[in-house]
């Protein structure tokens, strides 16, 4: 599994928040609002017994040398191989998030294990507090250590995306069409896809600001008819929700075919790709992820359309 770290830099904060840190028996750790469990850099030192400036040594080292060959048996190099064994190979080791103004950084689970491997069994000087916990996490697992130790349960991926349908299943007026009910497809992909589907990923707004440029540019209304306002509302729990009901446009049933043509031909051809970049860092794989999913739509496209 590869991690959402920055694609490059200088280092940019993630819009990834943190979903609970706490310091437990001296270590510091915590979770990500996309579920990724993570030690801070001052936790990575403790549970590795090497001084902080050391895990901040070997960090800019990956940094400088993390597109280099995988050769020799300097301490690098080391990283390199085992990170990419196990499909890690962002431009940092750490992902950067900010909370309450200050920055974090967060080492997943992933990268923990490699310090820990490393200075428990490679390093001239072993350290025995390594060897110790990575006796325990490598038996037990890192990720279900830091989840029970903060008590820490992970949400329900769909909670976000059927709260919606249920509030929003009625809104559509009598002939005509809104376009959260028409992307369910989409939407059900993404969160397969491991997306962290929430109040900051939501697909429908992009569609619809796409759809409407386009609906305007083709003077669509003398051919389909008005569009109409309607009342949209977002779960209590989304901090969209201080606003609702929110003015959304529904469209005429008669445009239904050629909003699902231009769907299909163009926004998940040319519009989708550059929108699921965007959330690359909240998806478990990270941009090759995102550009994973952006190409599964081109086999099922139609001719592309003509003006």
């Amino acid at each position: 599994m590869k991690y959402p770290l920055q694609q490059a830099a200088p280092q940019m904060h993630l819009d990834l928040g943190i979903e609970v840190q706490k310091d437990i028996n001296g270590i510091e750790m915590g979770v990500l609002d996309n579920g990724i469990p993570y030690l801070t850099q001052r936790g990575l030192a403790g549970v590795t017994g090497v001084a902080r400036s050391v895990i901040q040594t070997i960090t800019k080292e990956w940094e400088d040398h993390h597109q280099d060959a995988v050769i020799g048996k300097d301490r690098i190099s080391y990283f390199r191989q085992y990170l990419l064994d196990k499909g890690f190979n962002e431009p940092t080791m750490h992902i950067e998030t900010v909370q309450n103004g200050t920055i974090h950084y967060a080492y997943p689970d992933v990268v923990c294990m490699a310090f820990l491997e490393y200075y428990a069994f490679e390093s001239k000087s072993e350290s025995t507090e390594a060897l110790t916990n990575y006796r325990k996490f490598a038996a037990y697992g890192l990720r279900k250590f830091i989840y029970e130790a903060l008590d820490y349960t992970p949400s329900d991926k769909w909670k976000y995306h059927h709260d919606r349908v249920s509030l929003l299943k009625d809104s559509a007026p009598l002939g005509f069409f809104i376009i959260f009910q028409e992307i369910t497809g989409l939407i059900v992909d993404l969160i397969t896809a491991d997306l962290t589907v929430n109040h900051k990923t939501i697909a429908d707004i992009s569609v619809g600001q796409h759809w409407a440029r386009y609906w305007n540019e083709y003077n669509l209304e003398t051919q389909y008819g008005k569009r109409i306002p309607f009342e949209h509302n977002y779960p209590g729990y989304y901090p969209q929700s201080i606003s609702n009901p929110q003015p959304a446009n529904a469209y005429p049933d008669a445009a239904l075919p050629a909003f699902r043509q231009w769907f299909k031909q163009v926004y998940l051809l040319t519009k989708f790709p550059k929108y699921i970049l965007t959330k690359a860092n909240v998806l478990p794989g990270g941009k090759d992820e995102a550009l994973k999913i952006s190409g599964m739509y081109g086999s099922k496209a139609l001719p592309v359309l003509k003006k």
